[in-house]
């Protein structure tokens, strides 16, 4: 079996590499109206005793894992802004100390948001924490990611464009189904700025204590997008993505970013790059020149897998947001070539879509009519911006299909992308049909540094394929 799966490979790489086939989904889903849940509904409720920590959420602290970030608000008062925490659930042998800051926007005025960064954790083991004070104390857990390896396995989630509707509930629960271990998340979170004057500020409380569920758990790592800058001048709020900035930290610093809004981290066997699509990137701002010398810092005999976060995609066929991207592929797309991106991961777009290895650098003339051609040293372009926000889902795709869209449909969901080796992962994108939980798009990612030079396989043994299976009989290699 494993050898015929070894023979038929090449086979399903030059099918796809060449575009030959496409996909619009016809499934119609019958979904649950587009409006938030209401603020009274129990997915909001408020932790029970004085000034209990609520909204608490987790990130990765540093550039290699080994640390968190903590948040989390009070209301009542400051408090502490300590975080105990150890290796046993019963006892805590370590703490640490963060600070805390509050924010006003119009006429509300937010709690006091704490952020306590804990570090120096060992790789692959499991540590409990505690924050608030007394009889109002809660506890989660987490657990440290392996150790920087070229073969380290690991399964990320790739949601975007959330919100907080009973559609983003079935989003979020079918993934805290799935085994994913940390959340890449592509932009639109809260969708608060689709209320006005104090109700802004509720609903990125609301939020807050609806993600805990699973930001408490795992590290959820954040990009922003069009929702989180916030530019309402008729409320006299003209800073961009404060109330994002207040709440959600970013370890911008520890890959020597000059902005929480771009960073890159490095996570078992994934080097992740996100990316800001609201703010400067042409040639010489601080964005792009950043990222020009952070792809010099990748090291793929070490993290043999390149991921990059944005929330505007580049490859888009959908009606809604169509050639968006068209600017910041003109400036980036070239580097995502030569430094042999494996997957590039965007929200943005209402829908969900995956695109062929394809790239359209030859062209000088941004238009509708530059057209991209197969390129095996491109990424493959998912967007997955269909998390379940109040806006809706975007169902009008261009006709036709274009030869550069894999397979394409309109419908809610998240994605799983679990990386087995240094040369294979397993992607899957996953439909919420009205609460039944469904595999729709999946096949076979085959790393772009190590999976693309003969020389490079030739030194590695074949236990790193064993692993490697098709989700299902239709399953893809790209």
């Amino acid at each position: 079996m494993f050898l015929h799966l070894l023979l038929l490979l090449p086979l399903f790489s030059r099918f796809i590499e060449n575009g030959s086939s496409t996909v619009t989904s016809t499934y119609i889903r019958s979904e649950w109206p587009s409006v938030d849940i209401p603020l009274d509904n129990k997915e909001f409720a408020v932790p029970e005793g004085y000034n209990a920590p609520q909204q608490v959420h987790i990130t990765q602290g540093d550039y290699d894992g080994k640390a968190v970030i903590i948040s989390w608000v009070t209301f009542d008062e400051p408090g502490s802004s300590q975080v105990h925490y150890g290796l046993s659930e019963e006892k805590y042998d370590f703490t640490a100390e963060g600070t805390f800051t509050n924010y006003t926007f119009y006429t509300y005025k937010s709690g006091f948001i704490h952020q306590c960064l804990v570090g120096d954790l060992e790789y692959d083991r499991k540590y409990y924490y505690e924050v608030g004070q007394g009889d109002s104390s809660r506890k989660f857990w987490f657990v440290a990611p392996p150790k920087i390896d070229p073969d380290a396995s690991y399964k990320f989630g790739i949601i975007g464009d959330l919100g907080q509707t009973f559609n983003s509930l079935s989003t979020l629960e079918h993934y805290m189904q799935s085994g994913g271990q940390t959340v890449l998340f592509v932009g639109d979170l809260s969708y608060a700025d689709r209320y006005q004057y104090h109700d802004v500020g509720v609903r990125w409380d609301s939020w807050g204590r609806f993600i805990e569920k699973s930001g408490a758990y795992q590290p959820w790592i954040w990009s922003a997008g069009n929702h989180e800058i916030e530019y309402m001048p008729y409320m006299g709020e003209v800073i961009p993505f404060r109330s994002f900035l207040f709440r959600y930290p970013t370890p911008y610093r520890a890959s020597k970013s000059s902005n929480p809004l771009w960073y890159a981290i490095r996570r078992a066997s994934a080097h992740i790059i996100v990316l800001s699509s609201y703010s400067p990137f042409v040639k010489y701002t601080p964005q792009y020149k950043w990222l020009n010398e952070e792809f010099t810092r990748v090291d793929r005999e070490k993290t043999p897998w390149l991921i990059v976060l944005m929330h505007v995609p580049i490859y888009n066929s959908n009606e809604a947001h169509f050639m968006e991207g068209e600017s910041m592929r003109a400036v980036y797309e070239e580097w995502f070539v030569k430094y042999k991106v494996d997957v590039v991961f965007a929200g943005h777009v209402h829908a969900y879509e995956r695109s062929y290895r394809i790239s359209n650098i030859h062209y000088n003339v941004s238009s509708g009519d530059a057209y991209p051609v197969p390129d095996k040293s491109a990424p493959v372009y998912i967007t997955v911006g269909d998390g379940g926000n109040q806006e809706g889902l975007a169902g009008r795709f261009k006709d036709p299909q274009p030869e550069y869209s894999a397979f394409r449909e309109s419908s809610y969901g998240h994605s799983t992308l679990e990386i087995k080796n240094r040369t294979h992962a397993l992607y899957h994108w996953n439909r919420n049909d009205d609460g039944k939980s469904v595999a729709t798009d999946a096949f076979v990612l085959h790393n772009q540094f190590w999976g693309s030079n003969r020389r490079r396989r030739r030194k590695l043994n074949k236990s790193h394929l064993h692993s490697v299976v098709f989700r299902r009989p239709s399953s893809e290699q790209m």
